[in-house]
C-alpha cells in the first residue's frame, strides 16, 4: 500500500484519480482549494482524506504535509486556466496562473522531498496539457504554464533519478471537466470529430494513465499524451 497525495482532488481529473487510487487500496490524501461540498462527497465515497489548501501558498502546503507525513506518490494535478487575448489579460491573472500551475508544483515537490530522499524512492506525476506541447490561441498564459510544467518534469527527472525518484508528466487533450463548461456545444462536437478515436476524453482516462505511471518503475522524464490522437 502506498501513500498517495493528489492535488486538485475534489473534482474532475483529480476526483477520478482519488477514486482509482483508493480502489487500489492505497492510502489517499487530496488537496482542494474552494470546493468544500465536492471534497466532502469525494471523501465520503472513497475514504480518502481531503485537506483544504491553496498549492500556491507555501506555508499552507507545509502545514498540510505535517498532517500527512511522508508520501510515496505525488500527483500534481491542481491547475487553473484562462481563455482570452493575452493583450487583455491582467498581470495579476497571469501571475496567478503561474503561481498555481507552476509554483504549486515547486512547493509540492519541495514539501515531499524529505520523505523521498529518506526512502531513496518516490514517484512524481505532473499534469500539463496538449496546449503545453503545441500552444493554443487565446490561451497563451495557460499554454505557457503547461509548457513550463513539461520542462520542469524533464529537468527534475534527470536531477532526481539518482535518488530513486521518478518524475513523469501527463498531457491531457480535451477532457470533459469544468474547464470545458464555457465551450460551446458546437465547438465540443468539432473537437470530438477531430479526435481519431471519435470521442472527447473522460477524467477516468487520465486517472488510468496516472496509475500506469505510478507503477512503471523504468519510466521517467516522459510526457504521456492522453488526447485520443488529437495531437500526434
Amino acid at each position: 500500500m502506498s501513500t498517495v497525495l493528489i492535488t486538485g482532488g475534489s473534482r474532475g481529473i483529480g476526483a477520478a484519480a482519488v477514486r482509482l487510487f483508493a480502489a487500489r487500496g492505497d492510502r489517499v490524501f487530496f488537496l482542494y482549494h474552494i470546493h468544500d461540498e465536492a471534497a466532502q462527497a469525494v471523501s465520503r465515497e472513497t475514504g480518502a482524506t481531503g485537506i483544504r489548501c491553496d498549492v500556491a501558498d507555501r506555508k499552507a502546503l507545509a502545514e498540510a504535509f505535517q498532517k500527512m507525513g511522508y508520501v510515496d506518490i505525488l500527483i500534481c494535478n491542481a491547475g487553473i486556466c484562462h481563455y482570452g487575448l493575452m493583450s487583455q489579460l491582467p498581470e495579476e491573472q497571469w501571475d496567478r496562473l503561474f503561481d498555481v500551475n507552476v509554483k504549486g508544483i515547486y512547493h509540492c515537490v519541495n514539501a515531499a522531498m524529505p520523505g523521498f530522499l529518506k526512502k531513496q524512492q518516490g514517484c512524481i506525476i505532473t499534469v500539463s496539457s496538449m496546449w503545453g506541447i503545441t500552444g493554443a490561441s487565446c490561451e497563451a498564459a495557460y499554454s505557457a504554464t503547461k509548457g513550463a510544467v513539461i520542462a520542469l518534469t524533464k529537468a527534475l527527472a534527470q536531477e532526481l533519478g539518482p535518488s530513486g525518484i521518478r518524475v513523469n508528466c501527463i498531457a491531457p487533450g480535451v477532457i470533459l471537466t469544468d474547464m470545458c463548461k464555457d465551450v460551446s456545444p458546437e465547438t465540443m462536437e468539432q473537437l470530438r470529430q477531430d479526435t481519431p478515436v471519435g470521442r472527447n476524453g473522460k477524467p477516468e482516462d487520465v486517472a488510468q494513465a496516472m496509475a500506469y505511471l505510478a507503477d512503471a518503475d523504468f519510466v521517467t522524464g516522459q510526457v504521456l499524451s492522453v488526447n485520443g490522437g488529437y495531437i500526434l
